[in-house]
């Protein structure tokens, strides 16, 4: 079974094309240069359009943190005490 359908391979190699001619543009209006961007963006738009793409990666994963893990407290405090020994001029 195929991983992705033919309208995503459409989509993908039509951005490909665009930003080898310079006409890609993101979301924000700049111009794209990278080819992982140039491909995410095909991706996003077979998507869009209803085309057999995975699902996106969760980043859930990443963003949580280990309760017991004390090093963004101990970070935070060692830049408060050195902004407080430090004088201003």
């Amino acid at each position: 079974m195929a991983k992705y359908g033919a309208k995503t391979s459409e989509k993908v190699e039509k951005a490909m094309h665009e930003r080898k001619r310079g006409t890609l543009k993101s979301r924000s209006g700049r111009k794209v240069t990278s080819k992982k961007q140039a491909i995410a963006i095909g991706l996003s738009q077979a998507r869009r359009a209803g085309g057999k793409v995975p699902k996106k990666k969760s980043s859930s994963k990443k963003s949580r943190r280990n309760p017991d893990d004390q090093t963004a407290l101990t970070h935070s405090a060692t830049a408060v005490e050195l902004a407080q020994a430090t004088p201003r001029c």
